[in-house]
């Protein structure tokens, strides 16, 4: 499996954009209660796969502003990210590459991942943590897969043409 050049500087923005939201939307996007809106990107991986890869790096770079700086948030958390990131690719993949079932598998992966973090790190128990992590985590995947759903529709904004760098609109 060959990643092009392409493919590099979309994991690149991918990363970017996903760090640059954890930071604008600090105060939300840490705890227990974490309302993290840059979550809304991630229904993009249904699309590429390679994605995945620059969410777990934007995971890095986001949480270098965590409460939590340590292993988990610079080690355990990316890891997760990326195989949510994956499995989520995967298993849309088998719904027509549907946006809201890799955001439902990414949001769950997420919110089990954290809470169990917040265990490890606080003491705060799963069963706290969980229910909150993971209706916060849904709601934020969800939106993204309608923003992912509704410029689908105008655009294939994940092919873009080798020739002119132009995005192929849908006939």
């Amino acid at each position: 499996m060959e990643v092009e050049s392409r493919d590099l500087s979309l994991i690149a923005i991918f990363a970017a954009l996903y760090a640059a939201l954890v930071y604008v939307f600090l105060p939300i996007s840490f705890y227990m209660l974490q309302f993290r809106v840059a979550g809304v990107l991630r229904p993009a991986i249904t699309r590429k796969w390679i994605l995945a890869v620059g969410y777990a790096i934007g995971v890095v770079i986001g949480n270098f502003f965590s409460p939590y700086f340590g292993v988990y948030e610079l080690l355990f958390m990316p890891v997760m990210s990326l195989v949510a990131g994956l499995l989520g690719y995967v298993l849309a993949r088998k719904f027509n590459s549907n946006y809201f079932i890799c955001g439902a598998v990414i949001a769950t992966i997420i919110a089990l991942s954290v809470s169990w973090m917040l265990l490890q790190i606080s003491n705060e128990p799963i069963l706290l943590t969980f229910p909150y992590l993971f209706v916060s985590e849904q709601i934020v995947n969800f939106i993204g897969s309608i923003l992912f759903k509704t410029i689908e529709t105008r655009i294939k904004w994940w092919q873009i043409s080798e020739s002119t760098g132009k995005m192929r609109r849908h006939s």
